[in-house]
C-alpha cells in the first residue's frame, strides 16, 4: 500500500527552478532514501511534504488524501536534534504527542529503555552527549502520533564510529515498529545499509533519475559494510550519483 506520493512536483524560488516534474513514493512500512547532489533540493522536498512550502504544480497525497500546504501531517527530525533547552527527555520526546493530545508517558519510557536512556529521563538535554541527544530526538519523532517519518542527515554530525551505533540502533527500532521512513543522506554507505529502496536525484532542477532496490536481506549486521557485494553496489550507485 503506498504511503506517500509525490507526482509531478515543480518548486521555483523567483527564477530559480528547484525542483521538476519530480516525482516518487514510498511504501506502508519502507526505508527510503534519497541520495544526490549538494543543492539538488532534498531540503525543498521535505519543506514541500511537511507543508512547509507549497509546490508551483504537482500533488503530495499522504494515504490517499492531497496534504499540499497542509501542516502537521508528518514526523520530521532535522540534522540537528533540536531538544528543547528547558523541557527534561521525557518532555522532550513526549512534545509530539502533546501536540495531538495523545501523551503515552509509559509508552515513552520503554523506549527511552530501549535506547539505553532511563537514567536520563529526568535530565536536560545539555546533560546529555551527542549521540544520546540524536536517539532522544529520534524517539520522540517514532512516538509522534503522524504516520510517516523524515530524518534530514541526523548522523551528519557525529563520529563514525557513534555514527554506525546509531545507524545500527535505528535499524533495530525500524525492525521493531515498521514507520515509513524517508531518509536524506550524502553517504552512499548509511543510505545502502539502511534502505529499502534508494532515489537518486539529478543536480537542479531536481528529479528522480535512478532507483536502487537495496539486494541485501534484514537483518543487516556491521559485517556487511565490507563484503564484495556492498562494495560493488556501492561502486554502481557512485557512478550514478558522479553521472549527475
Amino acid at each position: 500500500m503506498i504511503q506517500l506520493s509525490l507526482e509531478h512536483l515543480t518548486k521555483s524560488f523567483d527564477s530559480n527552478l528547484v525542483l521538476s516534474n519530480l516525482s516518487f513514493h514510498i511504501n506502508e512500512g519502507e526505508f527510503v532514501s534519497i541520495l544526490g547532489p549538494s543543492g539538488s533540493g532534498k531540503s525543498t522536498i521535505f519543506n514541500l511534504i511537511g507543508g512547509l512550502l507549497r509546490p508551483d504544480d504537482g500533488t503530495i497525497q499522504l494515504s490517499g488524501e492531497k496534504i499540499n500546504g497542509k501542516r502537521g501531517s508528518i514526523s520530521y527530525m532535522p540534522q540537528t536534534p533540536s531538544l528543547m533547552p528547558w523541557r527534561t527527555i521525557l518532555q522532550n520526546v513526549l512534545l509530539g504527542q502533546e501536540l495531538k493530545g495523545k501523551a503515552d508517558p509509559e509508552t515513552a519510557r520503554e523506549m527511552l529503555h530501549i535506547a539505553g536512556l532511563t537514567d536520563y529521563e529526568n535530565a536536560y538535554p545539555h546533560e546529555l552527549s551527542g549521540g544520546m541527544k540524536q536517539r532522544a530526538a529520534f524517539i520522540r519523532a517514532l512516538l509522534s502520533p503522524q504516520p510517516v517519518i523524515l530524518l534530514d542527515e541526523p548522523f551528519s554530525a557525529l563520529d563514525e564510529l557513534t555514527r554506525h551505533d546509531m545507524q545500527k540502533w535505528l535499524l533495530d527500532i525500524w525492525s521493531e515498529h515498521k514507520p515509513t521512513i524517508l531518509f536524506v543522506t550524502h553517504n552512499i554507505e548509511e543510505a545502502i545499509y539502511l534502505s529499502d529502496r534508494i532515489l537518486i536525484l539529478s543536480s537542479k532542477p531536481a528529479k528522480v533519475v535512478e532507483e536502487f532496490k537495496v539486494p541485501f536481506s534484514r537483518p543487516r549486521e556491521g559485517e556487511l559494510l565490507l563484503e564484495e557485494k556492498f562494495l560493488a553496489c556501492k561502486k554502481e550507485i557512485h557512478t550514478a550519483l558522479k553521472n549527475q
